[in-house]
């Protein structure tokens, strides 16, 4: 099963915004949502500060910021 890698972190709009459309296209194309707080790592909250929220795919960013569903899940159905 295909996993994406969701950066995000507490207490955002966008990020919330953001998951809704994940798990709206987890239910249409069935892929686990791994969520990643940036503040849990380092790495994590230096390379995505100031862009979450992030879609990760195979160690690829599809997708960062205000999330667009079509685009998305243009970009997510390339890996299936």
């Amino acid at each position: 099963m295909l996993t994406v890698h969701f950066y995000t972190k507490k207490q955002c709009p966008l990020c919330d915004y953001a998951l809704i459309i994940l798990e709206d296209l987890q239910e249409e194309l069935g892929f686990h949502i791994e969520e990643r707080d940036i503040y849990e790592k380092d790495e994590w909250l230096e390379a995505y500060g100031l862009m979450i929220p992030v879609v990760q795919v195979e160690g690829k960013d599809i997708q960062y910021g205000k999330l667009d569903r079509i685009s998305l899940r243009k970009r997510l159905l390339t890996f299936f």
